[in-house]
């Protein structure tokens, strides 16, 4: 499982270009198998990595870039039948190499060598996904899982072992009506320890959002007793029997929950940024009003085009993005470089700042924007009215 620490390390990492480093990203996204073999999507695999290798050849480029570019050859090579995706970090002059297993939504087989890893891919996968977890929960069991970029891990449980029904006490059923309400009362018991877990839980930082799988008639008795910070986290809930649900069927339908929330609250949050951006509040939309949100520190959430690209420079002493190609640094007069997709710079900050992350497909509002767009935590030329966003 990737932790958020890995992805904040994949973030800073920059490469010496000055000693011929170069940072090495390489991705195999699955095809559907045109044949049992699966061999067609290993051919694709090791052909994009050989055409690297000549690129690389034809740079002189030959030292430790060729020998990552072996590495993930053999990588390439062992692909076939594989179901999930994979990614691989490496900078073998900078001792650095990193394989992740991933969810098979990347889009295609590619290799990208640059000075920072690229890491544009993945936004649509982390960028927006909070630490999630997943309770299953009946009158007598919880299971508790952590949920991250489709694997699910089982952390702990809860068992509560109720009486037995009413209808075997006492000459006919004499003591039933006392046997009932126990059995209620210790169900009752079981939820509030259950609601206890989940609040401590969120207290200590364990997760961010929450995902509930139970039946109705239990939800009717167990949710009362969720904090009210739960029920603020709280973001979906699908119908479950602790007895007999696979972890498969767990994190299928857990990720169903997660993947309709992410879609409707990029929605919500983009148009939001838009309509603050017209009111000039909370929001910016446009890359050049973007970037000077970044530089102040004022953002909350970014909002991309899906594949969005555009030109931007960079500097490499005091780290300012531009969007206009300036030969030298407004801010301290060094000589900047070219980026040839903004969004390279762009991803490593949000990702190092924890700011939310949304890269939107077919989004016509975002669209007439500019294709991107930030919502923000508070606006600095507007810092008398001492009004600051709470994220939610």
């Amino acid at each position: 499982m990737m932790t958020r620490e890995e992805i904040r390390e994949l973030a800073a990492f920059q490469a010496d270009e000055t000693k011929g480093a170069c940072a090495l990203s390489f991705y195999f996204q699955p095809e559907p198998p045109q044949d049992r073999s699966h061999r067609s999507e290993a051919i694709i695999a090791k052909e994009v990595v050989k055409q690297a290798l000549k690129s690389a050849a034809a740079q002189g480029k030959n030292g430790s870039l060729h020998a990552d570019l072996d590495r993930v050859l053999d990588v390439a090579s062992n692909l076939r039948g594989q179901s999930r995706g994979r990614a691989v970090f490496a900078c073998s002059a900078q001792n650095f190499w990193k394989e992740y297993e991933l969810p098979p939504d990347l889009g295609s087989t590619r290799i990208y060598l640059q000075s920072r890893f690229q890491l544009q891919p993945l936004a649509a996968l982390l960028g927006a996904q909070p630490t999630l977890a997943v309770a299953v929960v009946d009158r007598q069991r919880a299971r508790f899982f952590d949920l991250r970029l489709d694997e699910l891990r089982e952390e702990s449980s809860l068992v509560h072992l109720l009486s037995r029904s009413g209808a075997n006490y006492g000459f006919n059923g004499y003591d039933a009506g006392h046997a009932e309400r126990r059995v209620a009362e210790e169900a009752l018991h079981h939820y509030k320890a259950v609601a206890e877990r989940l609040r401590v839980d969120f207290e200590r930082g364990a997760w961010e959002r929450l995902i509930i799988g139970c039946h109705d008639v239990n939800w009717a008795d167990f949710e009362p007793h969720l904090h009210p910070y739960v029920k603020q986290r709280l973001i979906g809930r699908f119908s479950a029997d602790v007895a007999s649900v696979s972890n498969e069927e767990i994190r299928d339908r857990a990720n169903s929950v997660l993947k309709k929330w992410l879609g409707d609250r990029g929605t919500t949050k983009v148009s939001e940024a838009i309509g603050f951006a017209k009111a000039n509040g909370r929001g910016v939309t446009g890359l050049k009003r973007v970037l000077q949100a970044l530089e102040a520190g004022e953002v909350q959430s970014i909002f991309l085009a899906e594949n969005y690209s555009a030109h931007a420079v960079e500097c490499p002493h005091c780290g300012l993005i531009n969007a206009h190609l300036v030969p030298t640094c407004v801010a301290c007069g060094h000589a900047t470089h070219e980026l040839e997709n903004v969004c390279d710079a762009i991803i490593p900050i949000a990702i190092r700042r924890d700011i939310e992350l949304f890269c939107l497909k077919d989004h016509s509002e975002l669209d007439r924007a500019g294709n991107i767009a930030a919502l923000l935590r508070f606006r600095s030329d507007q810092s008398r009215t001492g009004k600051v966003a709470v994220a939610s």
